[in-house]
C-alpha cells in the first residue's frame, strides 16, 4: 500500500517552528518530516506571518523557508492552479486563497490537506481536509 500524499497549510508550518504550543509543534514537525508537499503560496503566507505578525527578521525567515524547501516537496502554482482555485471557490465557497491551497493539493494528488483553518473532514475530490491538532 502506498503512503498517503499530504499537503500542509502555512499554519501547520508556523507551529513546527515556534513553541507557543509544544503539542502542536511536535505534531507539525512530524508532518513536515513525512516528505509533505507545500506550495509557493504556503511559503509566501509563512514568510508574511513570520515577518509582519511575529516580527522576525528576514534573515531568520529566509533560513526557515530554506529549511521548509529542503524538507518538503515544493509545488509551484501555475495558471492552471489559479483557474482550478476559481472553480473550487465557487463550488465550495472557500476563500480564493484557501481554494488555491486546495487546488495545489489536488494537482499533487494529495489525499490529505492538513490545515487548522479549513473545515475539518470536508472532502474535495480525493482530498480530505484534516485539522491535525484535534
Amino acid at each position: 500500500m502506498l503512503a498517503e500524499k499530504i499537503f500542509l497549510d502555512s499554519n501547520v508550518l508556523i507551529y513546527a517552528y515556534f513553541k507557543q504550543d509544544e503539542r502542536k509543534q511536535r505534531i507539525s514537525q512530524g508532518l513536515v518530516a513525512q516528505n509533505s508537499i507545500i506550495s509557493t503560496q504556503v511559503l509566501q503566507e509563512l514568510s508574511n506571518t513570520l515577518h509582519k505578525k511575529m516580527k522576525i527578521d528576514y534573515d531568520i525567515v529566509r533560513l526557515i523557508v530554506q529549511e521548509c524547501v529542503h524538507n518538503c516537496k515544493l509545488h509551484i502554482n501555475t495558471s492552471d492552479t489559479i483557474f482550478s482555485a476559481f472553480d473550487i471557490a465557487q463550488r465550495y465557497t472557500f476563500s480564493f486563497y484557501d481554494s488555491l491551497i486546495i487546488a495545489a493539493a489536488q494537482e499533487n494528488n494529495c489525499t490529505i490537506l492538513y490545515s487548522e483553518d479549513m473545515q475539518h473532514k470536508q472532502r474535495i475530490g480525493n482530498c480530505v481536509i484534516q485539522n491535525p491538532f484535534l
